[in-house]
Formats: C-alpha cells, structure tokens, sequence
C-alpha cells in the first residue's frame, strides 16, 4: 500500500514538473519574438507549430548537431528542406535539432505514463514526436513535386509562345513569373531569375535549381534547356515538345490516381460506413430478439 503511495506520488510530482517545463517554454516562446536574426517573419511563420515550441530550445542542441557524426544527417535534411521549399525558412541543423528534442521529450512523456499506468499511450505519444518531423517533410516534398509537375505543363506552354513569337527567354520568363499566382513553381522560378540578376549565368543558375528542387520532370526540362544553350538549339520547339510529354504524364497520372480512388475508399466503407449501417439495421432486431427471449 505504502509502494503504491510512493508511485502515485512520484508520477504526481513528475507530472507537475513537466506541466512546469511546458509552461516555461510557452512564457520563452511568446517572450521571444524571432527565433535568429537570419529567418525573417514570414517564413518563420511557415513552420508547423509543433517545431515552434522547440525552437526556443535549438541553441542548446548546437553543440550535438555540429558534431562529426551528425553531419551526413544534417546534409541530408538541408537537401529534403530545399526540396519541399524550407530552407529560407528552416536550417538543416536546426531540423535535427528540433527532431532530438521531440524525440526526447516524447521518451519523457513514455516514462510518465509508464508510471502512471498507461504504457499504450506512451508508447503512441513517443511515436508520434519521433516520427512526425520525418513524416512532415516527406509530405512536404511529396506535395510540392506534385503542385510542381501540375503547374510545369502550362508554364512551357506560355514560354513556348513568347519565345516562338520572337521574346528572349529570360524577358519571357520574367514576364510569365510576374503574372502567375504564387505556388510552388513560381517562387523556384522567381528565386532563379534573382540569382541571374545577381551575376549567375543562366545555366548555373538553371544547374542549381535543378539540384535544389530536384523533380524528375522539372529536372528533364532544366537539364534540355541547359544542352539547347550549349548546343545552339532552337529553345521554342524543344519547350512545345517537352510541354506536349509533360501534358500527356500529367493526364496518365490523373487517370492512375482516379482508378486507385475505389481501392482507397474500400477501407474506410468497410471499416467505418459499414458497422453503422449493419447497427441501424440491424440494431432493432436484435434488441427486440433479446427482448423477447428475455420475456
């Protein structure tokens, strides 16, 4: 009895710290108004919430990240980040960092309610803090290839026309960028035409993008673009062909997703949607059966 007292204490007490420890974190968090100098407000509001509790904490874990042994790690997540958009936004150092921190506060919270008896929610909470940075930017990148392969096609179709009419690309380019809406490929394109205003070659600055955004498709057009410049090749008929093949992978993807939809939707319909029907229906009968047996 006195055992039981002394856990029941104990997971209190651990408990009330850590109640502590997140209050002191949101008075740190709203006391600071940026993270660092170098990320501006509007990017800084692009990063999910949950790494915004930890960034706070980031400094502390510079020592750990910037060792020899992390330094492929945090290579990698500089790479994933340029990939979906982040890395104006987000450092790879500070990705890795956040990434600790959420795995070791979810160890934390394993440990609290292992004492408190509930040993399935530890184990889903510290799964979900590990795993949620990694699933987060594997998203992110998934969703702006996609927004990029979409919007590519009609991109090379403007380009064709301004260049055909007799527009140099880069003027062409520039003027196609300035009207479209913001997505994906607009800002890559937007950041490209800067860094050829800032003195880059056009194929250097082309090479980079292909490099940072890393698309298949978007790769292939950069890549045929670079070799027409070298080569001498008309650009305005390589930009209809390209277009026409990105055209056609786009509508065979659309028709992939649209036969997978039935497959998808069998699950929830079988799981969720089918119980409640077979309890409407069925539900009466069976109460009025055990009824009448009871009788």
């Amino acid at each position: 009895m006195n055992f039981d007292f002394i856990l029941q204490l104990i997971a209190a007490v651990s408990c009330g710290l850590a109640v502590t420890a997140i209050l002191l974190l949101f008075f740190d968090i709203f006391r600071s108004i940026e993270v660092e100098k170098t990320i501006n407000e509007d990017e800084y509001r692009r990063v999910p919430v949950v790494f915004r509790l930890f960034m706070p904490l980031v400094p502390n874990m510079m020592t750990i990240v910037r060792s020899e042994s992390m330094q492929t790690t945090v290579q990698k997540a500089d790479e994933r980040l340029a990939m979906g958009g982040y890395d104006t936004a987000m450092t790879g150092e500070q990705f890795v960092a956040v990434k600790l921190l959420m795995t070791f506060f979810g160890g934390l919270l394993f440990i609290l309610f292992l004492i408190a008896g509930r040993t399935m929610s530890g184990v889903l909470m510290l799964l979900c803090l590990t795993l949620y940075p990694s699933a987060w930017l594997k998203s992110l990148v998934a969703k702006r290839h996609l927004e990029i392969l979409k919007a590519l096609p009609n991109v090379l179709d403007l380009l064709t026309l301004s260049v055909e009419a007799g527009r140099d690309f880069l003027t062409a380019l520039r003027d196609i960028v300035g009207r479209r809406q913001r997505d994906a490929l607009n800002e890559e394109l937007r950041r490209t035409l800067h860094e050829i205003q800032l003195g880059k070659s056009r194929q250097i600055a082309l090479k980079e993008m292909s490099q940072r955004v890393r698309q298949p498709e978007l790769t292939t057009v950069l890549n045929s673009i670079i070799q027409a410049d070298e080569l001498g090749v008309s650009i305005g008929q390589l930009l209809r062909v390209q277009g026409d093949q990105l055209r056609a992978k786009r509508f065979s993807l659309a028709e992939k997703l649209a036969n997978e939809a039935p497959v998808k939707i069998l699950f929830p319909i079988v799981v969720f949607i089918f119980p409640c029907v077979f309890l409407v229906l069925m539900g009466p009968l069976v109460a009025q059966a055990l009824k009448s047996f009871g009788s």
